[in-house]
């Protein structure tokens, strides 16, 4: 299967095919992670373990703001 990079507004991106969104499940407004692997470009769709290791990052950056302040310094 290919495709083409394209230009969309002042971005580029890729048209994944119908096809390859339905046998995969995705639609518009899935969030995908993009990865690069001995020079491939990989998509693999971001699950829910994503959203809560995020929600734990900015708990834990919130519980110790000025600690990281201070390191930052």
């Amino acid at each position: 299967m290919n495709t083409v990079i394209r230009r969309i507004g002042n971005s580029e991106g890729v048209i994944l095919p119908k096809e390859l969104l339905q046998s995969l499940n995705l639609k518009a407004g899935d969030q995908l992670i993009v990865t690069e692997q001995k020079g491939d470009i990989v998509l693999k769709k971001a699950g829910d373990d994503f959203e809560e290791q995020m929600a734990a990052a900015r708990e834990i950056m919130d519980r110790y703001k000025v600690a990281l302040q201070k390191l930052a310094e």
